[in-house]
């Protein structure tokens, strides 16, 4: 019988371990996608190999949760512990690529650049690297602060659907802000920590305004913060994709408006391009 277009070399005198990746590999191409998995017998005829082989190998991989079984087609298809174990191994090359990325960023804006993941309804703050500028904003690692509230957090829900994003913000959207102290040079200068932004600076009000900012991120790929937080502090926020497609951290920088406020825009570009860079880097979407 001829190989399937697109198949796979076989490999009949490798090992288990390699036959059973090779399963693996078949059951997330694209055909397995479209079909909601593969049957025994089409993998046996993808890989050249006997059809009992196969039912005994997934029988092996579906007993550990790498594989489960659709018990009305009778298909195949990637497991939840296998995701389980990709989503861990995503969550620790963010963390250990993320550090170079970031000073990378600070180094290139010279502002502070901040890595951010959602937490409930709180956005928390994992990593800074800060400007080499005096007078600058502060990091905030171990911070966190009403998601609502930031670009960052908005950023963080804007792949979520509608009715998730209104039922999160039902939860969320009077949570108050918990900030941290700005750098003293800010904080000498006069700028202040607001509870509450001005009416002419805040961005969300109610759950309409933040689907118009969720728009408005998802049109240009970031989302702009000017002094909706901080008195003469702006900045600019960018998604980070894994490999599934999801959102899972924002790259964040900020800095002095009376530095940056001029060029908000192109450092929005320029962040969003900076995060598809470490997407990139923990197997999300490519660079184009």
């Amino acid at each position: 019988m001829a190989a399937a277009p697109n198949a796979p070399v076989s490999r009949k005198n490798s090992s288990g371990l390699t036959r059973d990746v090779e399963i693996l590999e078949l059951l997330g191409d694209a055909e397995a996608f479209r079909n909601g998995g593969l049957t025994v017998t089409r993998i046996a005829e993808i890989t050249g190999r006997d059809k009992a082989v196969i039912s005994r190998a997934l029988a092996t991989l579906a007993a550990s949760d790498i594989i489960e079984r659709d018990e009305d087609t009778l298909n195949y298809r990637l497991g939840s512990r296998l995701y389980a174990l990709a989503a861990r191994t995503s969550q620790a090359t963010l963390a250990a690529q993320s550090r170079t990325s970031l000073r990378h960023i600070a180094q290139s804006t010279r502002e502070t650049t901040h890595l951010c993941v959602l937490r409930g309804g709180n956005v928390l703050t994992l990593i800074s690297e800060l400007s080499s500028h005096e007078f600058r904003t502060t990091g905030w690692e171990g911070i966190t602060t009403a998601g609502w509230r930031t670009p960052s957090g908005r950023v963080l829900i804007s792949d979520w659907d509608e009715t998730s994003i209104a039922h999160w913000y039902n939860q969320h959207g009077r949570d108050r802000a918990l900030l941290g102290p700005l750098d003293p040079a800010l904080a000498s200068a006069g700028f202040a920590v607001l509870d509450s932004p001005p009416a002419d600076k805040a961005v969300v009000t109610d759950l309409a305004s933040l689907m118009a900012e969720i728009d408005r991120i998802r049109t240009r790929g970031y989302a702009l913060l000017d002094e909706e937080l901080e008195i003469g502090v702006v900045g600019a926020s960018a998604p980070v994709i894994d490999f599934t497609g999801r959102i899972v951290a924002a790259v964040n920088v900020s800095g002095p408006k009376s530095r940056i406020g001029h060029r908000l825009d192109a450092l929005g570009s320029f962040v969003a391009r900076a995060a598809a860079g470490l997407s990139a880097s923990i197997g999300g979407p490519a660079v184009r």
